[in-house]
């Protein structure tokens, strides 16, 4: 675990929603959210927003972590299962890897492993020095 990662300590949205980075390796990471009484929704289960929050940030990770700037162009997700407590944990992996695109895939899982979410993501890679 990197939580001193300097791409993850500048996202100040990632840090506001109680994120934390347990892993990053080239087109990887993954990260947790210990969920809080902010994470719930009128229904009592987690915010679809702080799940996709996650899973983005997680995203953003693997996508940054080759050292070219990655911007995101598309991102989609489905959720599959409610989650009300414990702790929420969002692995990315690199699906493909071109000189100006990436796409990568996301699974949010729950303390039991259980699927939570599918998220899918495809990133701009920036032109070295542009």
């Amino acid at each position: 675990m990197d939580p001193t990662d300097p791409f993850f300590t500048k996202d100040a949205w990632a840090q506001e929603t109680g994120i934390e980075l347990m892993e990053v390796s080239a087109g990887r990471a993954k990260v947790r959210m210990r969920i809080a009484s902010r994470h719930l929704n009128s229904h009592g289960t987690v915010h679809g927003g702080a799940i996709f929050t996650l899973a983005d940030s997680a995203f953003a990770l693997a996508s940054n972590s080759h050292g070219t700037p990655a911007a995101a162009i598309n991102a989609h997700i489905s959720y599959v299962k409610a989650a009300t407590a414990g702790t929420l944990y969002a692995e990315a992996t690199e699906s493909s890897l071109n000189p100006k695109i990436a796409t990568y895939s996301v699974t949010v899982t729950d303390d039991a492993g259980e699927k939570i979410a599918l998220f899918q993501g495809m990133v701009y890679r920036k032109t070295p020095g542009r």
